[in-house]
Order: C-alpha cells, then sequence, then structure tokens
C-alpha cells in the first residue's frame, strides 16, 4: 500500500543517515522545545478534556457513581505514577544511548523497558483481581458505592495492558525525535475515550463499567497505533528480539532513575487522600471543591508537564552528546515557556472561577462561596509550581533524581500537608493558601538545588 503521508518525514536526513537525522542534537534549541512539547501539549489537554468530560457524564447516573470514582482516582493515579516514572527512566536511558551513538545498547533498551512496563501491567492485574473490593471497602461504608467503585477499579485494573503499551512507545517516539508520534497515540485514544463515554454510559446503561469499558478501549487502541508507530521509525531505531540477553545491569540503571520518579509521581495519590483527610476536619464542601481543583488544575499542569517530558529528552540526548550550550539554552527556553502557561492559567481560573463551578459541577450557593475563594488561591500558585517542575526535568535527565524527589516532596506532602492542617484550625477559609506556602519555599529548593547542578554537570560541558 503507498503511504500517502509519513508523519515523521521530517526527521530524515537526505542521505539516510541515522547519526545525524535526530533533531534532539541538531534543531535550535528554542524550536526543538517547542517541536518536542506542542504535540504533547495537545495530547495532555485531550487527556484532561476526556477526564473532565468522564466525571461529568458520571455525575449524570447519580451522587454514588461519582464518589466511587472519586474514591478510585488514588489509585489509577498510581498506575499512572507507575507508567509515567517507569517511563522517565526508560526515555531517559534511551535517549542517552542514542545520543552517544551506542545503536545496539539502545536496543536492548528499548526491549528492556517493554519487560519493565510487561511487570507493572501484572502488579496492576494482581490488585484488579484481589484488592479492588477490599480497598473500596476500607473507604467506604455504602453498599452502593463500593459495588460500582470495585466494578469501575477491576476493569481498568486489569484491562490495563493498553496503557502498559502505549507508554513505552511513546517514549521510543519522544527518544528518537518524533513528538508528533506522541500526540498521535495520546490523541487517538483520548479521542475513543470520549466517543465511546455516552455510548456505553447511557446507550448500552452500564454505567460505571461503561465509563472503565470506555477507558481501556482507548488506552488499548493507542497501545496497538503505537506499536505501528515505532514501527515507522526502524530506520532509526532498529528493534530485534533476536539479540535480547537480560541485563541486570541495564535494568538497575533504569530502576535508579525510575525508581524516584514512580515515588515522586505517587505523592499525588497521599497529596489527594491527605487533604480530603484534613478538609474533612473543616467541611464536606471543602472536600468536593478540591475535587473540583483537581480537575481543572490539570488543565494548567499538563501543558507544563509536556514542556518537562520534552526536556527530558533533550537534556539526555545532549547530556549523552556532551553539548553543555544546548542543554542551558533548552532549559532556559522551557522554563520561560512553563511560566508563561501557568501565569495564563493563573489569570484565567481567577477570572472564569465562578463560571466553571457553576456551569461544569452545577455548584450550589454553598459551594460557589467556599469555591471561588479557594480556587483563586490555588491558582496564584501556578507560576511557582512551574518553575520548580522544570528543575525537575533537569534533575532527571542529569543523573540527579533524587533532588527530584525531594522538591515531589516538599511540594506535595513535607510543606503542603502540615500547613493545611495548621490553616484548617487556625483559620479554614485560608486553608487552600496551603498551596501558595508550599509551592514559595519549594520553588526557591529548587533554584538552589539547580544552581548546585549547573555548576556540576553543566558547566563543564561547556568549557
Amino acid at each position: 500500500m503507498r503511504v500517502l503521508w509519513d508523519p515523521y518525514s521530517f526527521a530524515k536526513a537526505v542521505d539516510g543517515t541515522q547519526a545525524e537525522n535526530n533533531i534532539l542534537g541538531t534543531m535550535p534549541t528554542g524550536r526543538l522545545v517547542i517541536s518536542m512539547s506542542w504535540p504533547i501539549m495537545l495530547s495532555m489537554l485531550m487527556q484532561a478534556v476526556y477526564n473532565l468530560v468522564d466525571s461529568i457524564y458520571v455525575a449524570r447516573i447519580n451522587d454514588t457513581a461519582f464518589l466511587a470514582l472519586s474514591y478510585a482516582y488514588p489509585i489509577q493515579t498510581l498506575m499512572v505514577a507507575f507508567c509515567v516514572g517507569t517511563g522517565v527512566g526508560f526515555s531517559a536511558t534511551l535517549a542517552r544511548r542514542l545520543g552517544e551513538k551506542k545503536l545496539e545498547e539502545a536496543n536492548s533498551v528499548v526491549l528492556h523497558g517493554f519487560l519493565l512496563y510487561f511487570l507493572c501491567w501484572l502488579l496492576f492485574l494482581s490488585f484488579g483481581l484481589f484488592a479492588c473490593r477490599p480497598y473500596l471497602a476500607a473507604c467506604s461504608n455504602t453498599a452502593a458505592v463500593v459495588e460500582q467503585g470495585a466494578a469501575y477499579l477491576r476493569i481498568c485494573c486489569c484491562l490495563s495492558i493498553g496503557m502498559c503499551i502505549q507508554f513505552p512507545c511513546e517514549r521510543i517516539l519522544q527518544s528518537t525525535g518524533h513528538p508528533a508520534g506522541f500526540m498521535i497515540v495520546q490523541g487517538a485514544g483520548a479521542l475513543i475515550n470520549i466517543i465511546l463515554d455516552p455510548i456505553l454510559i447511557f446507550g448500552f446503561g452500564m454505567g460505571v463499567r461503561g465509563a472503565a469499558a470506555a477507558t481501556v478501549t482507548g488506552q488499548i487502541t493507542g497501545g496497538v497505533i503505537g506499536f505501528f508507530l515505532v514501527h515507522r521509525v526502524r530506520h532509526q531505531l532498529p528493534i530485534s528480539l533476536r539479540s535480547f540477553r537480560f541485563q541486570s545491569s541495564l535494568t538497575r540503571e533504569m530502576c535508579r532513575i525510575a525508581a524516584p520518579a514512580i515515588l515522586m509521581q505517587s505523592l499525588c495519590s497521599l497529596m489527594s487522600l491527605g487533604l480530603n483527610g484534613i478538609l474533612n476536619l473543616w467541611s464536606e464542601t471543602a472536600v468536593w471543591v478540591l475535587g473540583v481543583y483537581f480537575k481543572l488544575q490539570s488543565f494548567v499542569f499538563m501543558p507544563v508537564f509536556s514542556i518537562n517530558n520534552g526536556l527530558i529528552s533533550i537534556v539526555s540526548y545532549n547530556y549523552g552528546a556532551r553539548d553543555g550550550t544546548r542543554i542551558s539554552s533548552s532549559i532556559r527556553f522551557g522554563m520561560l515557556a512553563a511560566l508563561a502557561t501557568a501565569l495564563l492559567g493563573t489569570t484565567l481560573l481567577w477570572l472564569c472561577a465562578s463560571p466553571l463551578l457553576s456551569v461544569c459541577f452545577n455548584a450550589g450557593a454553598e459551594a460557589l462561596s467556599l469555591g471561588i475563594p479557594a480556587l483563586r488561591m490555588t491558582a496564584l500558585a501556578f507560576p511557582l509550581a512551574a518553575a520548580s517542575i522544570i528543575c525537575s526535568s533537569a534533575f532527571q535527565s542529569l543523573g540527579r533524581s533524587v533532588d527530584s524527589l525531594v522538591v515531589a516532596l516538599l511540594r506535595q506532602i513535607v510543606l503542603l500537608l502540615p500547613a493545611a492542617l495548621l490553616l484548617v484550625y487556625l483559620h479554614p477559609a485560608w486553608t487552600f493558601l496551603s498551596f501558595l506556602f508550599a509551592e514559595s519555599a519549594t520553588c526557591l529548593v529548587s533554584l538552589i538545588l539547580y544552581r548546585r547542578v549547573y555548576h556540576e554537570k553543566i558547566l563543564p560541558l561547556k568549557t
């Protein structure tokens, strides 16, 4: 069959060589950061849209169904944490091998990466088969909530193989300089999910099971498309099972980078559980507002994290190529882009808090009176959080994952939860200012750590 359009043709060198056609080492850094980030940004925004649409649809079933999904949320974020964290180790290791022009080792990295993702799926499968109901029973005493939540989680966990295929394919496409592949893979999955949600939830009367089925169908679709696109870049990274030999040293290298990233990503679940408990001391309405915040803040942080993800591949590749100038200029441009995105998010959430609460979430008078100032308080922390996130991408790419873990712990646990607990007792209406306090202190620490990493890792490459 004749191919009418090749989404990767822009990266193919005229002479067909592999070494020179990776845009990570040749494209001007500002343009490169944009090229690597915008497809990820678009696809992640689509993910945010379908998460929001999913919640709105489920809320239309009944309050019990929405509550069941709220309890399922920490487990879903843990699953994503394992996949994202594993991807950090995988993409950083792969990009470094490609930057060093070691294609045979890069092939081995790919195969070991798929093995790690298979182990992730076995972990999710085990939870889905044996732990869903006990977990929901520990969260709620309402039988309907336990039943619906367990049904939803069981499908999402047991059929998460699509997610575990999709993630490594995305990272391969990123590391070989094909960010459009990330957009195609995630975008296709999100689109399938959005289309199937109303059909399965209401058309077939499946309720929360329909929402779960739409989610896993979208993930499997993305995984299949990812396999196809990875096959299309075989001219740049030939992948062969014949040469596979398990290497414990390579596995340890990836896990050493991935473990702090997994733990860092998992902190979101711990944060949401902790804040739910703290806000319950004040008002259940505050817990509801926090749930709305988590849905809305993704529209700000997903673009920032897309810049973060793009920078990981760029910095890792150029660190392997020993090009300190490209490393520092890429991080500088990424920081400016992330700050601009965060400032825009702050402005929009400050201005639109009221219509978002009333129109999208059908908020009543009490929720509006509490939620409008609360959302505006949280919005003030966005630019500070963006600076810390970009610093973390540099830490991860330059082998300083522990620094990233320190930043995440400060942002989401060490500073945030004690501040929220103190404020909920002293002045409950100011509790959501705990985000601003935690992000301000963490940003200061992040910049100090980055200065040290710059002098130790980047500056010597410029001389």
